[in-house]
């Protein structure tokens, strides 16, 4: 199991700081301006910087939770494959 320092930031954890980001993308039904995203991404902490955005939306690229076109961006949304019938 992996456990955090004792003193770490979480405000400043690259999986805190996505969900930050798709709850942004939530609010938008549409593709979005990469740099529209960045600036309320910014405007919310003093300690985010444009470095920790990119780490952020390669981190969500990456499991395909985002897609890029155009310098625009959008929330991809997952529909559960599955469907449990039954309990046993």
């Amino acid at each position: 199991m992996i456990l955090p320092h004792p003193e770490t930031d979480f405000s400043t954890n690259i999986l805190v700081v996505a969900s930050d980001i798709i709850k942004e993308l939530q609010k938008h039904k549409t593709s979005v301006l990469l740099e529209k995203i960045m600036d309320s991404f910014l405007k919310k902490d003093i300690k985010r910087t444009p470095d920790l955005f990119i780490k952020s939306i390669t981190f969500l690229y990456s499991f395909g939770l985002i897609e890029y076109s155009n310098y625009k961006v959008k929330l991809i949304p997952k529909e559960p494959k599955y469907q449990q019938q039954n309990l046993f």
